[in-house]
């Protein structure tokens, strides 16, 4: 099985995350569980072709933010909007998707991202406190989090994101006395899975975190038999 990760670059990249160095950790875990991997950055055409026929992919992985979307810097809405309709029809034909970390905020032109991910990043709504010693808590008996144990990192805690209430929440953060979604599958149809952690590369030094990250890998490549 094959594997994409699609790195944000252009109006999909910012000043606050190293997308190229959080890629090349989750290029390591898929690797690992045997699948082989393409990286692509966020361009326009990126995906032309990619949605039909054999070259079709087992995995998108996304890996972007927001940076700046006026035209003059990289393109307009319309330049990109084959791109958007591409990566939705990848996960129309059932191809799994997981979004990590700022991807919650990124491709706010696709009239389809938001949806598709369940949930999403609110500007002037949505923060996190300071990056730091994290813990994260699994709050459902999923195949995703059977037997795993609190996931702790050097990472930042996600807080008041909006999330769709027919998603599976599987992991949670505290922060000033309330428990906050960062962990998720959403609704459907088919198998996307959002997960808030993964600011820089320091979150990857954690063993729990890269056995989470695993787990969502094999779970969204597993045979339909395989998943809940």
């Amino acid at each position: 099985m094959s594997a994409l990760v699609l790195v944000g670059r252009g109006r999909y990249e910012d000043p606050w995350h190293d997308h190229a160095a959080v890629a090349h950790e989750v290029v390591e875990v898929l690797a690992d569980g045997g699948l082989g991997v393409t990286v692509r950055g966020t361009f326009p055409g990126a995906l032309d072709g990619v949605a039909t026929g054999a070259g079709r992919p087992g995995l998108v992985v996304v890996v972007a933010g927001t940076g700046r979307t006026d035209p003059d810097f990289d393109g307009t809405d319309e330049d990109w909007s084959r791109f958007h309709a591409a990566l939705d029809a990848l996960v129309g034909f059932g191809v799994p998707l997981l979004a990590l970390h700022a991807s919650a905020n990124t491709f706010t032109d696709s009239p389809a991202w938001a949806r598709r991910l369940g949930g999403r990043w609110v500007p002037g709504v949505s923060m996190h406190p300071p990056i730091g010693e994290a813990r994260f808590t699994v709050t459902d008996a999923h195949p995703v989090t059977a037997g795993l144990g609190d996931v702790t990192a050097f990472d930042e805690r996600y807080c008041d994101l909006e999330v769709d209430p027919a998603s599976t929440v599987l992991l949670t953060t505290e922060h000033e006395g309330r428990e906050h979604p960062v962990v998720w599958v959403a609704p459907g149809p088919g198998r996307v899975l959002y997960d808030a952690l993964g600011h820089d590369h320091r979150s990857f030094a954690s063993a729990s975190r890269r056995e989470l990250l695993r787990r969502e890998v094999a779970w969204l490549t597993a045979p339909p038999g395989g998943r809940r």
